[in-house]
């Protein structure tokens, strides 16, 4: 393990050890008024952890559901500083990593903002928009405070950049399993399992793919390469339905007994 590892690398290194494939729910905060109660109920169901956007009003990599997720929390009302503020009062069993855009970031202040994840009890974050060769600021305050920035791969990445990814990611790299937006699709793209592999040559960290991983078929396919999978908008649209913290945790718990079961 690299020394100075965080919760967030730890829990999921621990899982992977242990000989399970690793499951990273994802909800946007304040999408509804019961999600707080709905990642409760998730955590509950088998994530390892759990990605929580926090809504920005031009989510460049975030597709219709996702998008209509974060239009929902904005009208809601919800911000930055309200989803930690519940955070903070959160009991939840397994880590949490954020996921926003880098324009919040910036207008907090690296600092101010790294220190509020670490007050909400946040491990780590994911900042897609912001690149490697501009990432240094943000990743020193970050990793000064404890915040474990999470890094993406995508197909297209030229060997020699993922692997300096790879090496200035913390907690687990995340694999864009398909070029194109957050979203469900029908299959699974074969660029999937090909990302997955290729990082799997570069890093000891925890590999997890996400963007286009919808079902549990998708999910155990996708996983005899990596070792985990990150699925955001199957869940998301369950939530816009009406599914509430019942039917995601039985949505979570259904992937699951699928990863378990492979």
């Amino acid at each position: 393990m690299r020394p100075g590892a965080g919760e967030l690398e730890k829990a999921l290194r621990a899982g992977r050890d242990a000989g399970r494939k690793l499951l990273v729910p994802y909800v946007t905060g304040g999408m509804t008024p019961d999600w707080l109660e709905v990642v409760q109920a998730i955590c509950a169901a088998g994530a390892d952890a759990v990605e929580i956007g926090i809504p920005f009003s031009d989510p460049m990599i975030d597709g219709p559901t996702i998008q209509r997720a974060s239009v929902m929390a904005l009208e809601g009302g919800a911000t930055p500083v309200s989803i930690l503020a519940l955070l903070r009062r959160a009991d939840l069993s397994v880590p949490v990593a954020v996921m926003t855009y880098y324009n919040l970031v910036f207008r907090a202040g690296h600092r101010r903002f790294a220190s509020s994840l670490v007050e909400s009890g946040v491990a780590g974050a994911i900042v897609p928009d912001l690149p490697l060769e501009e990432a240094g600021p943000w990743c020193e305050e970050a990793d000064g405070a404890g915040v474990e920035t999470v890094l993406l791969v995508a197909p297209s990445t030229p060997s020699e950049r993922a692997e300096r990814i790879c090496a200035r990611s913390r907690g687990f790299v995340y694999g864009v399993g398909v070029m194109g937006v957050t979203g469900e699709r029908a299959q699974l793209a074969a660029s999937a399992a090909g990302v997955a592999r290729r990082l799997k040559k570069m890093t000891d960290l925890p590999v997890c793919i996400g963007i286009g991983v919808s079902t549990v078929a998708q999910a155990t396919e996708v996983c005899a390469e990596a070792d985990g999978v990150v699925v955001g908008s199957a869940l998301v649209r369950r939530l816009i339905d009406g599914a509430g913290p019942d039917g995601a945790a039985q949505f979570v718990a259904e992937l699951r007994d699928g990863l378990d079961s492979a």
